[in-house]
């Protein structure tokens, strides 16, 4: 292909998410040979249309990725277009002599920004804060054995295996599945109480002087809240509201990508602004 340029034909609207993954589908794949030239191109002269075509050719890898992470319940526009920016990074720093594809170079990169984007926004992952947990959050599907509930020695295998305790394994099941924890308790081989019956005794911070202080606590944070809201700019406020505030139909980065007349990532631009502004804000509430 010495010299050419590969065609990828770009639709005339690319309104919906299925038009997008339509249209990069059908864009030509690389030969191992092609991919080597053009990553020489890319270092050798810093050549900006390699690079394109580099990327281009590997967009269908982000939009398979993304649909092993629709369970966690984010739009699959936004883990395509976080994919896409671990997809050009890959091609960054990929190093045509070593011998290996960008395809096994680049999924590392995709899968890395995918799993930083779902920590970062998904309200319920409180607990995943370690290396251990994280672990947890992204391998607990694939090694569960079916869609029932984990029983307390599958709990304990799975803990075994990842390094986190067994409460851990069932708290974060509970999470991923959303349903309700028994209060009876559900005693393992060896006598351990495995339901929330068994830690929820004795609790001191179920104290009613702890509850009230944690309601006094939470009332304040809602106040900061709406005094940090009301600092931020209306386009702000807006992206905010829409992106984080609404209990359901949230609006993914296109669709305010649309409604401003700018690109989806001056949009995450704006919201990650935002969002700091307002940590800062309320960090003394």
């Amino acid at each position: 292909m010495s010299g050419t340029t590969l065609a990828f034909p770009t639709p005339a609207s690319l309104g919906s998410l299925d038009h997008y993954i339509q249209a990069v589908n059908r864009f030509p794949l690389l030969s191992a040979e092609q991919e080597v030239e053009l990553g020489r191109k890319l270092q050798r002269d810093n050549d900006l249309d390699a690079a394109r075509q580099l990327v281009l050719s590997h967009l269908r890898l982000v939009v398979a990725v993304s649909r092993n992470y629709l369970g966690y319940g984010l739009p699959q526009g936004d883990l395509i277009q976080e994919g896409n920016i671990g997809l050009m990074k890959a091609v960054r720093r990929f190093d045509p002599e070593r011998g290996v594809r960008l395809v096994s170079f680049a999924l590392h990169w995709i899968k890395a920004e995918m799993h930083e984007y779902i920590l970062r926004n998904w309200r319920l992952v409180k607990i995943a804060t370690t290396k251990a947990q994280r672990k947890l959050f992204f391998n607990l599907r694939s090694m569960k054995s079916g869609m029932s509930a984990l029983t307390p020695n599958e709990a304990k295998s799975i803990a075994r295996v990842l390094g986190v305790k067994p409460e851990e394994v069932v708290e974060m099941e509970t999470r991923l599945t959303g349903q309700d924890i028994a209060l009876d308790p559900n005693t393992g081989d060896e006598g351990e109480t495995m339901a929330p019956i068994g830690y929820l005794s004795g609790d001191p911070e179920a104290e009613p002087a702890q509850i009230l202080e944690r309601a006094e606590t939470a009332r304040n944070r809602s106040d900061g809240l709406h005094k940090a809201l009301a600092k931020l700019d209306d386009r702000s406020r807006r992206i905010i509201e829409a992106r984080w505030l609404r209990e359901d139909d949230q609006a993914t980065l296109q669709d305010l990508a649309d409604e401003y007349g700018v690109s989806a990532e001056r949009i995450r631009q704006i919201e990650s602004k935002a969002l700091k502004t307002m940590r800062g804000d309320m960090a003394h509430v």
